[in-house]
């Protein structure tokens, strides 16, 4: 991954417009000098809370407490990591990147990826033309027409055809200067097992599908046999230097941006059921890549959207895919929901035989997780015995256990009365203890709260945000180690030491950047009186001296006597400042 100089990225933060940046997500309206308020994209709300301060490139919503940079907004909205917010915001701005001094060999590393990605690329082109323009690639179009999939939306996947002789891609990578050491690395070729030292293509006779990250660029192929005598059904770029089984989604770079919008993603199994979904409308839709359900993909999918959907097969993979899911989904904390598929039929079967609408229908209309697992439990045990319904209570024991009180659990818990025709005491009783052991066993999780002392903390910031020629005084003079107990709040004060009048300049901590976004919104929209910045000085300098009494107490240390006095003479000084605030804020002010 490449890395780019302090400067560039400074460059990028100014060349941002923030009001188109995120225009583009939600609709903006003017509110004061320096805001812009609109619906929040990062979660559903009908009255506008979210708001954007040009001047410093931040955004905070009310509502969700989401806040940030530009960067930070573009790492949300099209699920990129750093550098690739970087480089889209570069793109969108037309600020040209400078890379910082490297080792060499990281270097030279650079330099082979480069190459290994522009022979990905040329690779997919190639088997692009052949399927579109080669008579040899009639069949595959063939194929994919009789299964409802439109030209248009292949193109936009790459979709390919490799040909069926040995050397064609071989032989062309190296007239155009790719070494065989290369073009092994990127898998596009494979040595021989009967002509040792000889290589040959690795995808022949193949329908191909680009394997890309989330940027677009090729990393491997999935490549499907077009006759039944070519096994396996489906060969997929083995794992090397740039394609890691496991670790990507098919399609993220198309549905990255819709699926942020929509706050949903969509995961399928096959290829073409992801461009399926896209044909019918569905563009926040990806896919496994040939492989199980793993972790990094479980995380990826929770990073591009809060809200999960799986549409994945019913049969065993599918339903061992799901469960492995929401184990993970509960440590990521997103919403998994599932579209129920109908049996034997995957989403690119319904659009062959349905038409668009039902896959939207198909996939519009999924239950959260939970529900499904209940539902599929009742409608696949044996209901008409007495052995059999408590099989069936059996497993759906854990089930509840992982389900909080709740109108889910009532209602849940009502299907299975009606469903095994049992008395709900008896379905309550037998759901409930596991439930109750469980909860008993784990510790309960406290809701994060600001303590008192840090929303002192932070209302200062604000103020001094907001009062910049007396805040920037105090900040110079203050102890910040002393008056600031919370070690984000204090970093934050002394970057604000030297960045008053830009807060999100030169900031390279996420948590500190996320901060300060939050403090300069809400100190855009105060106007206060300079009295309500000495208030909240008082209250710091209170807090420092209750700190140091509760400290000497404990060690039994002296100076008790001058830290009471202090704390008095503080006391007296808050009051009158509490006077002039009132003052000051009750009558009109120039």
């Amino acid at each position: 991954m490449p890395r780019y100089t302090a400067d560039s990225k400074e460059r990028v933060r100014e060349a941002v417009d923030m009001v188109d940046l995120v225009g583009s997500r939600t609709e903006l309206r003017r509110s004061g000098a320096d805001a812009y308020i609109g619906l929040c994209p990062f979660h559903d709300e009908r009255t506008p809370s979210f708001s954007v301060r040009p001047s410093g490139k931040v955004y905070y919503c009310f509502g969700c407490q989401a806040a940030g940079d530009a960067f930070n907004f573009a790492m949300e909205t099209e699920g990129l990591e750093f550098v690739g917010a970087m480089e889209f915001l570069a793109e969108r701005y037309g600020v040209t990147l400078e890379l910082a001094q490297e080792d060499p060999r990281a270097a030279d590393e650079r330099r082979r990826m480069a190459r290994l990605l522009e022979l990905l690329d040329r690779t997919c082109s190639y088997y692009e033309r052949v399927l579109w323009e080669n008579a040899e690639g009639s069949r595959a179009r063939e194929y994919l027409a009789a299964r409802g999939l439109e030209e248009s939306i292949l193109r936009e996947f790459r979709v390919g055809f490799a040909p069926s002789a040995w050397d064609r891609v071989l032989l062309g990578s190296r007239r155009s200067g790719f070494s065989e050491a290369e073009l092994l690395a990127a898998g596009v070729v494979q040595r021989s097992r009967e002509r040792p030292g000889s290589v040959y293509d690795r995808f022949r006779r193949r329908i191909t599908f680009p394997l890309c990250d989330q940027r677009g660029h090729v990393l491997g192929f999935g490549a499907r046999a077009m006759s039944a005598d070519q096994q396996p059904k489906y060969v997929n770029s083995a794992d090397g230097v740039v394609y890691h089984k496991g670790r990507h989604l098919f399609g993220t770079h198309l549905a990255r941006s819709h699926a942020a919008k929509a706050a949903s993603i969509v995961l399928c199994e096959g290829y073409t059921d992801v461009i399926a979904a896209h044909q019918a409308g569905v563009r926040n839709c990806v896919g496994l890549m040939g492989t199980a359900l793993t972790e990094d993909q479980v995380s990826q999918l929770g990073r591009l959207a809060p809200s999960v959907v799986l549409a994945l097969d019913a049969d065993g993979a599918g339903q061992e895919a799901m469960m492995k899911a929401a184990r993970l989904a509960a440590k990521q904390r997103f919403e998994l929901r599932v579209a129920a598929l109908p049996a034997g039929s995957d989403p690119a079967d319904v659009l062959q035989r349905d038409g668009p609408d039902a896959v939207r229908a198909l996939l519009g209309g999924s239950v959260p997780i939970v529900r499904f697992r209940v539902e599929r439990i009742l409608s696949s045990g044996d209901r008409g015995s007495p052995e059999g319904r408590d099989r069936i209570l059996e497993q759906l024991r854990p089930v509840f256990a992982d389900l909080p009180p709740g109108a889910m659990r009532e209602e849940l818990q009502r299907e299975v009365v009606s469903s095994l025709s049992i008395s709900e005491k008896l379905v309550e009783g037998l759901l409930a203890g596991q439930n109750a052991a469980a909860r008993t066993a784990e510790p309960a999780r406290p809701q994060v709260q600001l303590a008192a002392g840090e929303r002192t903390e932070r209302a200062f910031l604000e103020l001094c945000i907001a009062l910049p020629v007396r805040g920037g005084e105090l900040l110079a003079s203050m102890d910040l180690d002393s008056l600031f107990a919370s070690p984000l709040v204090r970093a934050a004060a002394a970057h604000l030491r030297a960045h008053l009048d830009a807060p999100a300049a030169e900031v390279d901590d996420g948590d500190l950047a996320v901060l300060l976004a939050e403090l300069s919104v809400r100190a855009a929209s105060l106007d206060p009186a300079p009295a309500e910045l000495e208030v909240e000085r008082c209250q710091l300098e209170l807090a420092r001296v209750a700190r140091a009494i509760a400290g000497a107490r404990g060690a039994g240390a002296g100076g008790l006597t001058a830290l009471q006095r202090e704390r008095e003479a503080l006391k007296q000084e808050l009051e009158r400042w509490l006077a002039e605030a009132l003052d000051e804020t009750a009558e009109p002010r120039d």
